[in-house]
């Protein structure tokens, strides 16, 4: 089924990820909440690459996995469907927890070893965070987007 034909739900985007068992492990949790998956190119491995296979399993084939061949691409489709883009990064004071998640919006994450570009933060609608213990760098993406993901579809959900 495609994302089009699917009821309206959050979403999940990466920016070109760069390490396959993280991915892998984002694969599993999109599929297992019955959310669609973003891929924004270029990635940092190939995409049949086996340890993210290893990770994905077959849950892979339970998810729309949509692929975007730039930055560029992905927000002109974001904006021309109505998407609103929430960033998850370290480079802002608002928590996660803060605000009001509708059913249209992208949760997008950064590369492991880089987070996003200037114009990806400029572009986003909304920045937010974890907050963590003072002197930590960040929380792993995966975990990241388990946590984030978490709270947009508690907030979102029909029952």
């Amino acid at each position: 089924m495609s994302a089009n034909n699917k009821k309206k739900n959050i979403s999940v985007a990466l920016y070109q990820p760069d390490i396959p068992q993280n991915t892998g492990s984002i694969i599993r949790l999109t599929a297992c909440f019955g959310v669609s998956l973003h891929i924004i190119e270029p990635t940092g491995f190939i995409i049949d690459d086996k340890r993210l296979n290893r990770v994905a399993m077959d849950y892979i084939n339970h998810l729309d996995i949509i692929k975007h061949p730039s930055w560029a691409e992905f927000f002109r489709w974001s904006k021309s469907n109505s998407h609103r883009i929430i960033l998850a990064t370290t480079k802002t004071d608002q928590s996660y927890l803060d605000i009001n998640y509708e059913v249209n919006d992208i949760l997008l994450f950064g590369r492991e070893s880089s987070g996003v570009p200037e114009e990806v933060h400029n572009q986003s609608d909304t920045r937010v965070k974890i907050k963590m213990k003072n002197g930590m760098r960040s929380f792993n993406v995966s975990s990241s987007c388990a946590i984030i993901l978490g709270e947009a579809l508690r907030q979102t959900s029909d029952s």
